[in-house]
């Protein structure tokens, strides 16, 4: 136990996928059944005929007339890209969305996602893209070939985990070339604790290895030693040049 609410990750290690090729990548967006526990904030790129609706259901509003106080402000676009988990744009503003805030937000994976349901109509339902986005899980291989995810956190019953568990294994598995062929493991985790390895035989703890501690003396008498050796060898080797 912590003193605060840890969050549950599950890891997917795969096997037999070329991530060179396009087509065996991985980027997608699911939406769990029991959510992830823990509200994601949201900021909202938007025009003033989405702005009355957006109160009171996003963290924060940026309007179209205050793009321009942000382009080309490195620091504070960092800033808000580490405040915020997604970023809703109204689809007609695409354009001058990634122009003022593409160059953070991309390499940081934020920019507003029409798979995960980010880029809306003016027309859109605020309340119901916001309830999406609550349960929204992001499963994405990068530079290789594994999938890392929150599923939940403690404060969740056992069985809204495991139906969470269940839920992206069977999407997952459809998506995949060689379906369940092309996973080689499961790993389950809390944020500060051990990997389980999860098998047809139960869990498999992965504790980390801890280091033996080496007292200070012992350490001083070790760094001498060496020393004395390392100047032993030195004069040899000038000798023998000699």
């Amino acid at each position: 136990k912590r003193k605060f609410n840890q969050s549950f990750y599950l890891v997917i290690n795969l096997t037999n996928i070329d991530l060179k090729k396009q087509e065996q990548k991985v980027d997608l967006y699911y939406t769990l059944p029991h959510g992830k526990g823990k509200n994601p904030k949201i900021c909202a790129l938007i025009d003033n005929e989405l702005s009355s609706q957006a109160k009171g259901i996003f963290d924060k509003i940026i309007l179209k007339e205050e793009f321009s106080s942000y382009a080309n402000k490195k620091p504070i676009l960092r800033r808000l890209s580490e405040d915020y988990d997604f970023f809703i744009a109204q689809a007609n503003l695409m354009g001058q969305i990634a122009s003022t805030f593409g160059k953070v937000l991309g390499p940081r994976n934020k920019m507003p996602s029409p798979k995960a349901g980010c880029v809306i109509p003016p027309t859109a339902n605020l309340q119901a893209v916001k309830e999406k986005l609550q349960k929204a899980v992001h499963l994405e291989t990068k530079n290789e070939p594994v999938l890392k995810a929150s599923i939940g956190n403690e404060l969740m019953k056992d069985e809204e985990l495991v139906d969470n568990i269940h839920f992206i294994y069977n999407q997952l598995i459809h998506t995949l070339p060689q379906e369940k062929n092309n996973i080689k493991s499961f790993i389950l985790k809390l944020s500060m604790g051990p990997a389980v390895k999860i098998t047809d035989k139960g869990p498999i703890v992965k504790e980390k290895k801890i280091k033996e501690k080496v007292p200070k003396k012992e350490k001083k008498v070790k760094a001498k030693k060496w020393n004395q050796n390392h100047m032993y060898q030195k004069k040899k080797r000038k000798n023998l040049l000699q």
